[in-house]
């Protein structure tokens, strides 16, 4: 599958997705937003155009293009089980984002990466843009891990593409600020993660912060511990972002944005914990 192809079908899905999720959300809100929201918008939309330009410069080799080349090279675990194509195009996609799931889960636990990672988690509101609101410096270091994730298994190039676009999908459904009928959220939350799931990993209790890791698939925060049914404080009331940073200037605007992980307060971000765990998360250790 050739870049300009992938470069297409990505542009047609976001912009879709997030034209859908936005309508959606106009029509049928889940919570009030409290936060300006042209800023708000206008910063985290022009993130990702900053974001993709640097991948696009710092980062020459796309994760297809990888792939292309482990294809034609025969290179990768893939290329040693003789399976059907649609099975290694299903494992790929399914290895990909249990990949991307150990990923979160190790930007919550190392302090170097949490400091990146708090730009996502310090937004004053939760809704489609949240989704695309991640610094630079972790859209180029996730870049290079889904890099060497392609180049270990060699999947077909065509899974990365559907791997990519789901992903960039579901993170802007699953941080959709929609209202979803109960009983249709709790079915759904066993194929896909849903806003109501995901908003309480969003949530500044330390203990829900660090749970439903998930993007895409559910299955990983069941199966390993971290899953969280619902946010103690419940989906109206909870407070979304970081405690220490409630100030739309410093968390809603492009500059502050980008200096967050330069901040000298961090918080606790510790997965096992350290102290209540019931604390905010960016409560400072003493």
């Amino acid at each position: 599958m050739s870049e300009q192809i992938e470069m297409y079908l990505r542009l047609v899905f976001f912009g879709g997705v997030l034209l859908a999720m936005t309508l959606w959300e106009l029509r049928s809100p889940r919570r009030r937003l409290t936060a300006a929201k042209s800023p708000r918008w206008t910063s985290n939309l022009g993130l990702v155009v900053m974001n993709t330009i640097a991948a696009r410069f710092l980062i020459p080799v796309t994760a297809v293009a990888a792939a292309t080349f482990a294809e034609e090279s025969s290179w990768g675990l893939f290329h040693l089980l003789n399976w059907p194509f649609w099975l290694k195009w299903v494992l790929a996609v399914v290895v990909f984002d249990f990949a991307i799931y150990l990923q979160h889960v190790l930007f919550h636990a190392v302090p170097a990466l949490w400091r990146l990672h708090m730009v996502h988690h310090a937004d004053l509101d939760f809704d489609v843009t949240t989704g695309l609101r991640f610094h630079t410096l972790e859209i180029l270091l996730s870049a290079l891990i889904k890099l060497g994730v392609v180049l270990l298994l060699g999947p077909p190039a065509v899974a990365v593409v559907t791997f990519e676009i789901l992903l960039n999908a579901t993170s802007m459904f699953n941080h959709s600020n929609v209202n979803i009928p109960a009983w249709l959220d709790k079915v759904l939350r066993w194929i896909v993660v849903t806003p109501d799931m995901h908003r309480v990993h969003h949530s500044t209790i330390r203990r829900e912060t660090n749970s439903n890791f998930g993007f895409n698939l559910p299955w990983w925060d069941f199966l390993l511990g971290t899953y969280r049914d619902q946010p103690a404080l419940g989906h109206e009331e909870m407070q979304i972002g970081l405690s220490h940073l409630r100030e739309e200037k410093q968390v809603d605007r492009l500059k502050g944005m980008l200096i967050i992980p330069f901040r000298k307060n961090t918080g606790r971000y510790s997965i096992v914990g350290n102290g209540d765990d019931s604390a905010p998360v960016d409560q400072t250790d003493e």
